[in-house]
């Protein structure tokens, strides 16, 4: 089971779970619309922003999803976010998604090392046997970023969701086992 309450920590980031608080720091981050075409949620739009926020809260507070900030332990501000969601305790699955880096640290190699400490604390702290992750088949960087942490495609949901822009997606998933991990 989850600890809704996780904090992660290393030299790189500081992972605590999201808070009404936070709202003023993301705004900044978020301000830039481009950074939504391969999201479902314009999120430089503050009142977008704000509804995703109190969603997440929402179901954090329901033990469905684990929102987190990610912070820049060197400075203390918040530089991202990322979820545990779609939490299947009798299936011992979940879904990592609803990710995105400030602009500032894209390219950087956090979003591969959150990943993999989401790894770390899902397969040696819960009885998690599967993570689960999907994204746009158009997002290159995305599935890139990926299959660099070692994911593993496993197919594509054609016209699958809603996309800002009124386009539909097919959705590309990709998973890793518990079995497949390396932990290193």
């Amino acid at each position: 089971m989850l600890d809704f309450q996780k904090t992660i920590h290393s030299e790189k980031v500081f992972l605590r779970p999201m808070n009404v608080e936070d709202f003023e720091e993301m705004k900044t981050l978020t301000a830039d619309p481009k950074m939504w075409y391969y999201f479902t949620a314009d999120l430089s739009d503050s009142s977008v922003l704000k509804q995703w926020i109190e969603t997440a809260l929402s179901e954090l507070e329901q033990h469905k999803a684990l929102p987190l900030v990610i912070i820049d332990p060197i400075n203390d501000n918040i530089i991202g976010t990322t979820r545990i969601g779609n939490i299947s305790e009798v299936n011992k699955r979940v879904e990592i998604g609803w990710t995105w880096i400030s602009k500032a640290y894209q390219g950087t190699g956090i979003n591969g090392h959150v990943k993999k400490l989401l790894f770390n604390y899902l397969f040696t702290e819960t009885e998690t046997l599967r993570i689960e992750f999907k994204t746009d088949v158009l997002n290159i960087p995305a599935k890139k970023a990926m299959e660099k942490v070692g994911l593993v495609k496993e197919g594509v949901l054609r016209s699958h969701t809603l996309m800002t822009n009124n386009r539909r997606r097919d959705t590309l998933y990709y998973s890793i086992l518990k079995d497949e991990w390396d932990e290193k």
